[in-house]
This record gives C-alpha cells, structure tokens and sequence, in this order.
C-alpha cells in the first residue's frame, strides 16, 4: 500500500486552488458552474489557475448536468483550446441512453487529448454494468503495459476512475469499491485503472479504504464548510490530508 495517499479537490478558481494547495491537495479537478455538477471551465480560468498553483490540474470536458455528451465537437473544440493553453490533464465520461459508455464520445476526446491522462468520473456510478464498462473502456487506459491511445508503456490515456461505488455515495458504494479494489491488486482485465474514491466521502470512512489498498481520495463540498457559496478552506483540506495521511499510519502500524 502507498504510504501517501493522493488528496484531490475542486477548485472554481485560483482563490481555491491556493487554499487547496496550502492545505496540502496533491492535486486539483477543475470545473465551472457545480450547480450543474460541474462543467467545463473557460480556457482563460484555467490559466489563471494554473499560474496561481504547480500541483497537477484534472480539468472537466463536460457541456451540461448529466452524462450524456451532448456536443461532442463543441467539446473536442474546448478540449483542443484547454490543450493549447497548457492543459495536460483532464476529466470526462459519457454514457448512452441505455447506461452503455458512450465510445464514439469518449474516442473522439481521446484523440484529441492523446497523451494526457485523464479520469472517467462518476458516469461510472449509474452505469448499467459496470464491469462491462471497465472492460469497454480498457482500450482507453494509459496504464503501463495496457493497450491504449499512444504510446501504451507511456503516461498518457485513462488512468483513474473516480467512483463512490453507488449513485447515492461512498456509504452505499463501500462494499463495492472493496471489491473493485481487489480485483485491481489481482490483475484483473479493466480493472488497471486507479480508483480514485469521491461522492459523499467522509473522514471516518477513510481507515477502512486505507487498510484495503485505496491510495486517492477526492473531496469538493468537504473542503468548504461554509458552503458552494464559499471558497475552498484551507484548514478544512488540511484536515483531510492529516487524516490520509493518519490512515497510512495506522494501517501500516498494524499490517
């Protein structure tokens, strides 16, 4: 088991991107508008970010509430833009009417960020099979030793699913995500992709996941007790990143 933990937030802006990193994220997810859950952000808030912090940025492809793609080229048009400003890493997922992933969406940004890692987010979560789905998306992975879009032994592709295990969060999802983890430490065809646990996580749930291999955790809402309306606290991460790093701890004090 990794002895740190990767703690990522999402920032709107460079307000919470400074606070984030201060309170000791590793990483941040990039978004606008999380009333709709979480949007694409303008190209010039992305530079604006990415000049403020220098831990890595996952930024959302995404045009509207949902998991239906909507306007793909418009999207690979953001994505390209994104790209061109610096971008290098990114946040996406897609599913069709049926709760199939949406290949020919999920292909066509892949292209165009060919090279990049990137995240498919918590369309996993209302999948109709989410087996299936891994298994359909691991020509996608950028994971070493997985076939993938470029350089298969190289950095770039789908390397990380970001799941609660369950549409109604982590405390639903539990058993699922531990199950998911072990196939992940066995091997298993789809399953290289690292999992990264976000959607209602709470501290307490955090030395459970630990203990069964679970090394990346995202938080949004967590890291801003006042509220959306409120920019992100940097205490409230750095309470995060103690517990992680707490959880690793005591789970190697007692392996």
């Amino acid at each position: 088991m990794s002895k740190h933990a990767l703690l990522e937030v999402i920032a709107l802006g460079p307000q919470d991107a400074i606070a984030a990193q201060a309170g000791g994220a590793d990483r941040l997810e990039l978004v606008t508008d999380m009333a709709a859950d979480g949007l694409t952000p303008p190209r010039a808030a992305f530079a604006t970010i990415r000049a403020a912090v220098d831990i890595p940025l996952r930024v959302m492809l995404r045009a509207a509430d949902g998991f239906a793609a909507g306007d793909v080229a418009a999207l690979c048009e953001d994505a390209a833009a994104l790209r061109a400003e610096g971008a290098d890493e990114f946040v996406l997922g897609f599913l069709t009417s049926d709760g199939r992933p949406d290949l020919d969406a999920v292909r066509a940004l892949a292209e165009v960020i060919d090279g990049c890692r990137w995240t498919f987010h918590r369309a996993i979560d209302r999948a109709a099979d989410r087996d299936a789905l891994r298994k359909e998306l691991a020509v996608f992975s950028g994971v070493a030793g997985v076939a993938g879009p470029g350089d298969p032994s190289g950095p770039g592709g789908l390397d990380t699913y970001l799941t609660a295990g369950a549409v109604a969060g982590v405390d639903t999802g539990l058993p699922t995500l531990l199950a998911e983890q072990a196939r992940t430490a066995a091997g298993e065809p789809g399953y290289a992709p690292r999992i990264l646990v976000g959607g209602g996580l709470t501290l307490g749930q955090l030395p459970t996941l630990r203990a069964a291999g679970l090394d990346a955790f995202h938080i949004g809402g967590a890291a801003r007790p006042a509220g959306w309306s409120a920019p992100v606290d940097a205490a409230a991460v750095r309470e995060w990143r103690e517990a992680l790093d707490g959880a690793v701890d005591g789970a190697v004090a007692v392996g």
